[in-house]
């Protein structure tokens, strides 16, 4: 899982940093990571999951040149948002895990804003909201079909479904 999880984040990672160069509207370009992260939190449920989502964050922090530790923080929070979900929810599906990857990218996107640049600027981020809504309503159309290529990739390694509950 480490393996398959660390591969699939920095070609997330270098898609979300090289395709902005060659895509005019940045909106248009999904955050792959928060739908690995929320991908973890659903089907990973132990201390390798939340460690994983950390270093998404982390690595995510290293690219984008903000602050150290923001995207860390918000990815770890949403890992554990979404595992606390998925235990109490009785359906976990590909349904769900849009719902969570919409919310959870308004999530990363207003907190780092909150966490990098203080409180007042969250009150004058109201021209972004609509670009914020509608990347994060293309992050949770692509969603499903980046859960089946993640279980497409588990079973070609030979990975199980889903980990045990501790």
């Amino acid at each position: 899982m480490l393996g398959l999880f660390s591969l699939l984040a920095l070609i997330a990672l270098f898609l979300e940093t090289a395709i902005p160069h060659l895509v005019p509207a940045h909106v248009l370009i999904p955050n792959l990571i928060v739908i690995l992260v929320v991908d973890l939190g659903l089907r990973y449920h132990g201390a390798l999951g939340a460690l994983m989502a950390f270093a998404m964050g982390y690595a995510t922090d290293a690219f984008s040149g903000i602050h150290l530790g923001v995207n860390s923080f918000l990815m770890t929070l949403l890992f554990l948002l979404t595992y606390e979900m998925s235990r109490r929810l009785l359906v976990t599906n590909a349904l769900v895990g849009s719902v969570l990857v919409f919310f959870g990218v308004i999530m990363t996107a207003l907190g780092g804003l909150w966490l990098g640049s203080g409180t007042e600027v969250l009150s004058e981020s109201g021209p972004m909201l609509p670009w914020l809504l509608a990347q994060a309503a293309i992050t949770a159309i692509i969603a499903p079909f980046v859960f089946a290529l993640v279980a497409q990739c588990r079973r070609a390694i030979g990975l199980p479904a889903r980990f045990a509950r501790e």
